[in-house]
This record gives structure tokens, C-alpha cells and sequence, in this order.
């Protein structure tokens, strides 16, 4: 299966300071594929280029199967593209709006215009004016904007900008219509994370202009569990504790408790370990992390953004 968007080796320095640095990952077809990063990450650096609206300092973009550098009108047709808020125009209709935009591209007929409304679900809205659209309405018109073309790729950076918790709810269940229906694949950027977490198939984590890790966020949350433990006498278990090596990230919490972080079929095989070395065990807890406890671990707890 050929991937949708192949991103290889990509890099970008501006001066002696390197902002993208050897950043690679795909997005397969039909995907819901999330970017994550800290502030100055990279993140926003490398959503330029994958539009081309900067150029890579090395590496390479492709799109569709087409290389954004060597054939960047036949790529960039295959993407669809909304950064934050759409930029609408409040005083026309949201049908004026999307008849204004279809006139700059080819082959873009009123039909057209018809099939996106249905799929974004503003039929019943789409001949008043923007003015008079909820934030979640402007942003469903927005990527109504963006799917004009009949993309392969949307590339959505911060969709949830703004929006309630009802209306998050909302487009976080009609991107994931979009994908499984259209079979679409769609590139997110957010800094929710728990949304993110709920929405995405797979995720790739940038800092520091790096990716640290790309994986399904299913594998992600599931790799390990934090596990707290009660445990007599403590310095002796702790001791026990650390020199287990699928354990990392001992760490005292008062008199009798530990927290580590452990794969959870690991939990009785380490119970048999302490009470054999005379260690009483007086309490077990796993909790399952979050993606959000993973991502501030690998970036070293950054601020994201």
C-alpha cells in the first residue's frame, strides 16, 4: 500500500539554526495520522513545506505518489489545506463562499460544490450568510473549502481552535466520518492532546525539530502503565525494583510507596519477585497513561503548543 504522503529525510535551516532536522514518516491512505510537538518544535515549519510554501533545505515531499519538488503541480492537487480558522468572507453566503474559491481551480462545477456541502453537512445552512455560522460551522465550511479539489491528503492545523467541548465532540466525529466514508487520510496538528488521543490512528511526536517516536496510538498508551506499589521495607523493594529491567522511572512517593513504569503483564511475575525476596506487598495500582503522560515524557516535559 502506497502511502499517501511519504515525507523522507526533510530538513530546514534558516542561517546556522536548524529548525527541521532529518524528520521522516508517512501517512497511509485513509488515515487519521496526528502531529505533536512543543512550542518551536518544528511542527508548523514542516506543515509550510509539505504545501510548499517554504522550501526544504534537503529531503523530500511526496504527495499522491507525486515529488512536491520535481512535480509540484501535480502533487500539491492532491492536498486540501486549513490552518486554524478559515479565512471566509462573514458577509457572503456559505455557498458564495465556496462558488468564490472554486473559480481559482479547475474542473470545480457546482455539483461539486453540492457533494462537499452534503459531506460536511450544511445543507440546511449553506445559503445564509457566514456571519451568521457557529465557530464549528466556519470550521466544517472550511474544510468544505479545502475538499473542493477532491484531495487525497487534508492537512488540518489546530481544528479545534476555539471550539466548546460540544463542538470538538462535533468535528471530532465528522473527521473520523470523513476518513472511514471518503477514505480520506488527514494530517492533524493539535496540541490537544486527549482529543488527538481519541481521534487519531497513529501519531508522530516531534522536539526540537526531531521526531522522537511514530506509532499507533494504540501501541503508544498501551506499551506500559504507570504502577504504583505498597510496599515493606521500601528501600530494600526499591533496590529489588531497580535492578528489573523492564522497570524505569522509580520514584518515591512517601514512607511505603512507589511509583514505577512497567508493562502490565509484568505485575505478577513482579509480585512473585518481592514476596520471594521477603517483601510484603501490601497494595497494587496501575494506572494506564495517557498520550498526553507519554508526550511529556519524551520531550522532557514541554510546554505543547
Amino acid at each position: 500500500m502506497e502511502p499517501v504522503l511519504a515525507v523522507e529525510h526533510l530538513s530546514k535551516k534558516i542561517g546556522a539554526r536548524t529548525i527541521v532536522n532529518d524528520v521522516s514518516f508517512h501517512v497511509n491512505p485513509g488515515e487519521i495520522f496526528g502531529f505533536l510537538g512543543p512550542n518551536g518544535a518544528g511542527k508548523t515549519t514542516t506543515i509550510r513545506m509539505l504545501v510548499g510554501l517554504i522550501k526544504p533545505t534537503s529531503g523530500s515531499v511526496s504527495i499522491g505518489g507525486y515529488n512536491l519538488q520535481t512535480h509540484f503541480l501535480e502533487a500539491i492537487k492532491q492536498v486540501g489545506c486549513i490552518v486554524e480558522n478559515p479565512e471566509l468572507y462573514p458577509y457572503l453566503t456559505g455557498r458564495e463562499n465556496l462558488e468564490h474559491f472554486a473559480r481559482m481551480m479547475q474542473d470545480v462545477d457546482a455539483n461539486r460544490i453540492d457533494e462537499v456541502v452534503q459531506l460536511v453537512e450544511l445543507d440546511k445552512r449553506i445559503d445564509e450568510t457566514v456571519k451568521t455560522y457557529s465557530l464549528g460551522m466556519r470550521q466544517r465550511l472550511g474544510i468544505a473549502q479545502a475538499l473542493l479539489g477532491n484531495p487525497q491528503l487534508l492537512i488540518l492545523d489546530e481544528p479545534t481552535n476555539g471550539l466548546d467541548p460540544a463542538g470538538i465532540r462535533e468535528l471530532r466525529a465528522f473527521i473520523r466520518k470523513l476518513a472511514q466514508e471518503q477514505s480520506i487520510s488527514i494530517f492533524i496538528s493539535s496540541h490537544i492532546l486527549y482529543e488527538i488521543q481519541l481521534l487519531c490512528d497513529r501519531v508522530a511526536i516531534i522536539s526540537q525539530g526531531k521526531v522522537l517516536k511514530t506509532a499507533p496510538v494504540a501501541q503508544l498508551v498501551g506499551e506500559e502503565s504507570k504502577v504504583e506499589w505498597s510496599l515493606q521495607p521500601l528501600s530494600a523493594a526499591i533496590h529489588q525494583l531497580t535492578d528489573l529491567p523492564y522497570i524505569r522511572n522509580v520514584e518515591q512517593l512517601g514512607k511505603e510507596r512507589v511509583m514505577v513504569h512497567m508493562p502490565v503483564e509484568k505485575i505478577a511475575e513482579t509480585n512473585q519477585l518481592l514476596l520471594s525476596s521477603d517483601i510484603q506487598v501490601n497494595a497494587i495500582r496501575p494506572m494506564n497513561q495517557t498520550l498526553e503522560d507519554i508526550f511529556l515524557e519524551m520531550t522532557g516535559g514541554e510546554g505543547i503548543g
